[in-house]
């Protein structure tokens, strides 16, 4: 063995060893309120790579979609086509508010859309639910933060990981949230007239 590979050897075993120590340390276990939120392109996709992590340990989990309406996606489509009896898939928006132009129609969407969530989590055999797109529900109060928190909070039960998706996450959400994710844009082909693409955007 080289000197430089020695050095290099004794290096990761001294990071190794103090790794180790923080390990030893971390021995709770809980169910993580997970908020995905910012402006750069990633939120939804990462949460669904969650959710296929469960179905691959045999997780039973769940997704609840608020604002996305009826168009065909690739996470929707394959869970739908192959993991219905392990990820219940509830698409309970109409599209975003900008399509619909119809806020009282929104609001009702959004609603029903909180409720199923609601009774998704409550269901303890679903060790993750999924809200994909709540933060933008939230965003423009068609749903009340304060209830969305104290649900979580008081109702959700201990082991279950909920995750939030979507832009402008109030701070009341990831002021109790266990884990909090910013997507940042750097650079976005939209912006240089290329449109969302199959298998990237959805």
């Amino acid at each position: 063995m080289s000197a430089d590979d020695e050095r290099h050897a004794m290096k990761m075993a001294k990071k190794k060893a103090a790794r180790d120590k923080i390990m030893a340390t971390k021995t709770d276990q809980k169910g993580l309120i997970i908020v995905h939120t910012g402006k750069g392109k990633g939120k939804s996709s990462a949460a669904f790579g969650m959710i296929f992590r469960c179905i691959a340990h045999d997780m039973q989990c769940a997704v609840v979609q608020f604002i996305k309406g009826g168009m065909s996606t690739g996470e929707r489509d394959l869970i739908l086509s192959k993991f219905q009896d392990i990820c219940s898939f509830h698409t309970m928006g109409e599209g975003f508010t900008w399509e619909t132009q119809d806020k009282s129609r929104d609001i009702e969407m959004a609603t029903a859309a909180w409720e199923k969530a609601k009774e998704l989590i409550r269901d303890e055999a679903n060790k993750m639910v999924l809200l994909d797109e709540i933060n933008i529900a939230l965003r423009y109060d068609y749903i009340d933060v304060a209830e969305v928190v104290r649900f979580l909070t008081e109702e959700k039960p201990p082991m279950t990981h909920v995750v939030l998706t979507g832009r402008n996450a109030k701070e009341e959400l990831i002021e109790v949230a266990d884990l909090v994710t910013e997507m940042e844009l750097i650079k976005h082909p939209f912006r240089a007239g290329i449109k969302a693409q199959i298998g990237v955007e959805f």
